[in-house]
């Protein structure tokens, strides 16, 4: 039977990369974009719905909800997120920027991923946030991006709570590390193209379908430190 998935930010990078993959391996793919006017790479995959989202609007995540009705997700896989002001020191950021970061990167992923869950397969469904190695409180400062880093272990934290919410369940939840890869965000310097990191991806979601628990790992399933 055919498994589907819903891939939240997909319109470029590595959004993008992951619904091509999925794709290839055969799943129904569910993409949602901010601005439907990007979504031409999306809308000539035939296995790809495209759905509007600002995932930042609790109105917008309603309404998709509304939408989906009653589809049974495999996978829920939240890759939205911002950088955040990266031509200043993180102590001259000010209140809205810090805020508009942390609320898109930290808070409004795993709200979606509450709202959502009533959809996700129970029995065997994986959500994954899409995290940073920058996230880790013990291996990610000095690394850079500050601020960044920091909304993603504000992510891990927010996704332990989730999961702790959730009492006893087979569900799976990855906290996912994609490598420093080549995008928008990532830059010209990284050493990984999206086809590498996404590949690593789907493969480690796959292989994580009724393991059941909360892991932080990378694209190539190493576990990272919190």
């Amino acid at each position: 039977m055919q498994k589907t998935a819903l891939i939240i930010g997909a319109s470029r990078g590595l959004g993008l990369g992951l619904a091509k993959q999925f794709c290839a391996a055969g799943w129904q793919v569910i993409a949602t974009v901010r601005n439907p006017q990007h979504a031409e790479a999306l809308s000539q995959m035939p296995q790809v719905r495209v759905e509007t989202l600002d995932m930042d609007d609790a109105g917008s995540v309603d309404q998709l909800a509304a939408r989906l009705g009653d589809t049974r997700l495999d996978v829920l896989f939240v890759n939205a997120g911002v950088a955040g002001p990266q031509d200043k020191p993180a102590t001259q950021a000010n209140q809205t920027e810090v805020g508009q970061l942390f609320f898109t990167n930290a808070v409004a992923p795993v709200r979606l991923a509450e709202r959502l869950l009533p959809l996700v397969d129970p029995a065997q469904g994986v959500i994954v946030f899409m995290s940073s190695i920058l996230g880790s409180v013990e291996t990610g400062p000095g690394m850079g991006m500050d601020l960044y880093g920091a909304s993603k272990a504000a992510l891990n934290h927010m996704t332990r709570t989730f999961v702790a919410g959730l009492g006893e369940t087979r569900l799976t939840v990855l906290s996912m590390h994609p490598g420093w890869v080549k995008t928008d965000m990532g830059g010209d310097q990284a050493p990984l193209d999206v086809e590498t990191s996404t590949r690593g991806m789907l493969e480690q979601v796959t292989q994580a379908i009724g393991q059941g628990g909360h892991r932080y790992l990378d694209y190539q399933g190493n576990p990272l430190p919190w």
